[in-house]
């Protein structure tokens, strides 16, 4: 009987003496080898904004002759576009950022563009306003410290939450 503990006993190490020798390493290859470049980066997803109905824009207290508002699936997110440039517009932390026109495809009364073209920083902005006036949601900025104004209106629901 002591001749089958011993069998045991030297089986048990043999193969512990071959994990160590030949599993870590092929492991260790495993973890540092070079991931497929499809695997690794996804492309970014675009996302849908639809045209706001019933917004009024002014720049320098006039009209643009080409402009639209498009909302997205999150409130208080707009993204503007004024002549050919867009502007994206984030309410709450009184943010414009200046997107590039041609990461931007426009579908009609939609666009499609990619969270992932968002500029690291955003335009410098002054004179920050935003007021409920009734039906209406009345955002003013000024671009610089005395550059151009533009003034945003945007429709409100019933209760006066932002519709988009």
């Amino acid at each position: 009987m002591g001749h089958a503990v011993a069998r045991v006993r030297f089986r048990q190490v043999s193969i512990a003496r071959f994990a160590k020798s030949v599993l870590l390493p092929a492991v260790l290859a495993l973890a540092f080898l070079p991931r497929p470049a499809a695997a690794q980066t996804e492309p970014p997803r675009k996302l849908t904004w639809k045209s706001v109905e019933f917004a009024i824009i002014r720049f320098n207290d006039q009209a643009p002759n080409s402009w639209n508002i498009y909302h997205g699936e999150k409130k208080g997110i707009l993204l503007v576009r004024l002549w050919k440039r867009y502007l994206l517009i984030r309410i709450a932390d009184e943010e414009v950022y200046d997107m590039d026109p041609q990461k931007i495809t426009v579908h009609g009364d939609s666009v499609e563009w990619s969270p992932a073209d968002i500029p690291e920083k955003p335009i410098e902005v002054t004179e920050w306003k935003e007021r409920n006036v009734g039906s209406m949601q009345r955002i003013l900025f000024r671009f610089g410290k005395n550059g151009h104004v533009l003034d945003l209106e945007i429709p409100l629901a019933i209760n006066g939450d932002p519709m988009y």
